[in-house]
């Protein structure tokens, strides 16, 4: 397996772990009262959980599991269009749109996955190329 191939498989376990732990979470049964900050209700108006504490209430709010479902997806259409042209993705490109495009979304997926640098399967050489 080319270490491309190992980037684009490394951040799609990452991304399936994610939605794994978000759908467990409760998916898109949350919700956030405006009017109750801090209250986080499931899809029944049952409250899950509070956290009225400085900042962690916003915070926390915004991480709901829905929101996370949506970014993963948005993850995963950048990785399919990666992993059609990681092949082209190298240190030394060629002068086209197909490379320069491979670089591009090379760049971006490498972004996704040092989201994860801590993991114990993430490589120091997947970090992004600044040229």
């Amino acid at each position: 397996m080319t270490d491309n191939a190992c980037l684009v498989a490394f951040v799609r376990a990452r991304l399936d772990e994610e939605e794994r732990i978000a759908r467990e979470a409760g998916g898109d049964t949350w919700r956030c009262p405006p009017e109750l900050p801090g209250e986080v209700h499931d899809r029944a108006g049952g409250i899950s959980f509070s956290v009225r504490t400085s900042g962690y209430d916003l915070h926390i709010a915004r991480q709901d599991p829905s929101r996370t479902l949506r970014r993963v997806e948005m993850s995963r259409v950048l990785l399919d269009e990666y992993a059609d042209v990681a092949g082209m993705d190298t240190d030394r490109p060629a002068h086209d749109f197909p490379s320069g495009r491979a670089v591009g979304l090379g760049f971006a997926v490498r972004q996704i996955a040092a989201e994860h640098a801590r993991h114990p399967d993430y490589r120091a050489k997947w970090l992004p190329r600044f040229v």
